[in-house]
């Protein structure tokens, strides 16, 4: 993943920050890692106001020495660069360098996430920084990627981003005439007749509440143009790193559905995808393969990296809920199963005070390696280690994708008139959900993606179609694939204008229905039935009329009682199916088993088991080494695994004979190779 010869194994390690604490804890500190099988720690992230005191000095002795005390120990090194969060005097001398928020409100000096990405203070110091860190560690031979800043997130209203929001701007459209054609500004009299009228939208401009927008378009430009802030910010340190080791291999951590920066964007400029996987109590599994199944698309056909998670408590959710007794190990195996080539946590050493204090860490405040946390860090380090290079490089080879773009969701947020109650990424999870329950392998990829490799593709309340979207998607099904479009799918362009002519705007041939008005009712059911099953709908109703498509299912009550809300269009080879309503568990599961047996899709188990038992995920990673199946028990019982042909559990070295049972303890997990494929 990382491109160094050198890792020749699944790296396991994390956050190390020993400037925090008393300089004689180092030494224990490297016994306790070393006997919990860390192999890679991750230096210097908050470490600006240490090594840059003032703005002439620049002083890597502390963080020399720690770099020698790992190297000393065996260690390979992830080095940050620091930028995360700026100096106090940098504040003081460069006041322009602070965020002003959303509400209008001017930041002081303070937490993280606190720097004006269009500051020139703070472009100039944080790439200059990075180039230094770059030359002094150049000869550095254990350093295997670098960690640029760190959660790049947040945004800024300030005048600095005003000023450069219509720079962007003016080399996005050329013309202020195209902007104002852009975003409609005929509405409301909002005409811009200079450059210089045109302000950030926030609460003090165009906004009536922090999500909704009086002018949606210039919210979704101020989107964009704030993430490609960040991105040049990124790029900037990056450039700077590159200048003094052309082949270092760098990289940022990314949050999942984190909604303010456009990631499938951010992939093109990244060597690999870093990312931190902090789920909440109520999140199931197939919501966290979910994230790690985006993740992994940000950056095709490359292994991902599980830059973060905690093996315990994450502070920072409402209620501080432990990891049960093995959970680690498989929420840590489950990264591995979609795509990672590293297991990583925040942190090594539990830090002493301040917000994270109790955020959990491999050690923790006890300062002991007899904990219930460190022994079970222990076992996975000593199965890591195990399992060598074996999955190194290996990826998941699905035949079905689901759309899910950053873009799409901007625009669906700030525009009133829809759903509140219908939430983009929960509506993408309806489907992939019963895809995960039936272990089928997804790619989670953006609009604008070659779908020529996949036979079936799900794009969930795809409410905007970018250029060429609508020719990829005709294409797609024109060749024999099947579509599955939903809710609110085709209203606008890119510019989130609608796009006249009768609703799925550009998609009404290929869906072949007109779509006439939406009734959303949050209190009130209809009913739909299909395959002789009764279903709900709820929240939002597309009153239909089949044009060219087949009606399957009809609504069963209210004034539109007999228009369809579930659909079939026969289109080339192919076939696309709409879904008018949103509806329950049940639903999904039952359509999605239908829909991927017509379109030829299986479960990767289906080689391994007859069935799977449930709520046991199975995922599949290949490489020239073979077939690799993640066997992840995600319940808190013992469950039984029949298997069909033989295999080699490739951490404990047993074989397991065609016709076996296997059994898994609570939350157990194992990997499984064909003996075939053994060499």
């Amino acid at each position: 993943m990382i491109g160094n010869s050198k890792v020749t194994k699944i790296l396991y390690g994390g956050d190390y920050n020993p400037e925090q604490w008393p300089e004689e804890t180092r030494e224990q500190d490297m016994k306790y890692l070393k006997e919990a099988g860390i192999d890679v720690v991750t230096l210097n992230v908050f470490n600006w106001a240490m090594i840059q005191p003032s703005e002439e000095i620049y002083d890597f002795l502390e963080l020399d020495e720690t770099v020698k005390c790992v190297t000393d120990n065996g260690m390979s090194i992830c080095m940050a660069t620091s930028t995360g969060a700026h100096p106090a005097w940098m504040a003081r001398r460069y006041p322009e360098i602070l965020r002003t928020e959303f509400n209008g409100m001017k930041r002081k000096f303070g937490g993280r996430h606190n720097s004006c990405p269009n500051s020139c203070a703070f472009r100039h110091f944080s790439a200059e920084l990075s180039s230094r860190l770059a030359e002094h560690y150049r000869g550095q031979k254990n350093i295997v990627a670098w960690h640029v800043s760190n959660e790049y997130g947040g945004a800024c209203y300030c005048e600095n981003c005003e000023n450069a929001f219509r720079v962007w701007l003016r080399k996005k459209y050329g013309s202020l005439e195209a902007v104002n054609k852009a975003w409609n500004t005929h509405f409301w009299g909002h005409t811009f007749y200079e450059w210089e009228e045109i302000v950030a939208p926030n609460l003090l401009s165009e906004h009536f509440e922090e999500r909704r927008s009086m002018f949606p378009g210039i919210t979704l430009d101020y989107k964009r143009f704030m993430s490609d802030s960040m991105l040049e910010n990124f790029r900037a340190e990056y450039n700077a790193i590159r200048k003094w080791i052309p082949d270092a291999q760098i990289t940022t951590n990314l949050m999942g559905l984190y909604p303010g920066l456009d990631y499938q964007k951010w992939g093109k400029y990244m060597d690999f995808v870093a990312w931190d996987n902090y789920p909440e109590a109520a999140e199931g599994p197939a919501d966290i393969a979910f994230k790690h199944d985006l993740m992994r698309g940000v950056k095709r056909d490359l292994p991902f990296c599980l830059m973060e998670q905690t093996p315990s408590v994450s502070n920072w959710l409402p209620s501080a809920t432990l990891k049960r007794p093995g959970e680690m190990r498989l929420i840590s195996y489950q990264a591995v199963a979609h795509g990672a080539d590293t297991v990583m946590f925040f942190q090594m050493r539990q830090s002493m005070a301040s917000c994270e204090k109790f955020h959990g860490a491999v050690i923790q405040h006890v300062g002991s390696d007899q904990s219930r946390v460190f022994r079970e860090c222990m076992q996975l380090g000593a199965e890591l280690r195990e399992l060598g290079d074996a999955t190194l490089g290996s990826m998941a080879k699905p035949k079905t994708a689901i759309l899910y773009d950053w873009n799409n969701r901007w625009a669906i947020e700030g525009s009133s008139g829809l759903s509140l109650d219908i939430e983009y990424p929960e509506e993408v999870l309806q489907y992939y959900r019963p895809l995960f329950a039936a272990n089928i392998d997804v790619d989670v990829i953006e609009m604008q993606e070659d779908l020529g490799r996949y036979q079936l593709v799900i794009a969930p309340e795809l409410y905007m179609v970018k250029p060429g979207v609508k020719e990829s998607l005709e294409k797609f099904v024109q060749d024999g694939g099947t579509l599955v479009l939903s809710l609110y799918c085709g209203i606008a362009n890119e510019n989130d204008q609608v796009v006249c002519g009768g609703y799925p705007g550009e998609l009404r041939g290929l869906a072949g229905i007109w779509t006439e008005e939406f009734d959303a009712l949050k209190e009130k059911e209809n009913r739909f039935v299909w395959n002789g099953t009764e279903y709900p709908g709820r929240y939002v109703f597309a009153i239909s009329h089949c044009e060219q498509a087949e009606g399957l299912a009809e609504y069963q009550s209210d004034f539109y009682a007999g228009t369809p809300v579930l659909t079939r269009n026969a289109y080339g080879k192919g076939q696309v199916y709409y879904i008018g309503t949103r509806s329950n568990a049940a639903f999904y599961h039952d359509f999605m088993k239908v829909i991927c047996e017509e379109a030829g899709i299986e479960s990767c188990a289906r080689e391994l088991t007859k069935e799977a038992p449930e709520r046991m995920e199975i995922t599949r990673r290949s490489s020239e080494k073979g077939d690799f199946w993640f066997c992840l028990n995600h319940k808190e019982e013992k469950k039984q695994l029949l298997l069909k042909v033989s295999v080699t559990d490739i951490v404990a070295r047993k074989t397991y004979a065609a016709g076996e049972t296997i059994s898994f303890a609570p939350y157990d997990v194992k990997i499984l190779r064909k003996q075939e494929a053994v060499k």
